[in-house]
């Protein structure tokens, strides 16, 4: 289901929405950019965000250019256990809206 090259399918959405995808392409690369954050940072961030959204295509993108601007493998595993601490505390923090105050909770007995 996930092969990279199901990537060049994206062509008829260019085709179908040249305009948009052309918007998509030059804010992306806008984003990644240099900035006030150096590329390799952006790309170590996309990396956390790729694994957290869990997006093959996104993991596999962003890995390949934050090694090609010299993330290493120490790198790459604490932006991964960044994502796994966001996505868990997600879930812990969601939990606040099970707890009910002791007079909602007798309530809906």
């Amino acid at each position: 289901m996930y092969d990279m090259k199901n990537l060049a399918r994206l062509s008829a959405v260019t085709r179908a929405a040249p305009a948009g995808m052309a918007a998509f392409e030059a804010f992306a690369d806008t984003a990644l950019a240099d900035g006030a954050l150096p590329r390799k940072v952006k790309e170590l961030i996309a990396v956390a965000l790729a694994l957290a959204t869990q997006c093959p295509y996104c993991i596999e993108i962003h890995g390949k250019e934050a090694r090609a601007l010299g993330a290493g493998d120490a790198e790459l595993a604490e932006v991964a256990l960044v994502a796994a601490a966001i996505r868990a505390g997600g879930a812990v923090t969601h939990a606040a809206h099970l707890a009910r105050p002791q007079s909602q909770a007798q309530a809906a007995k």
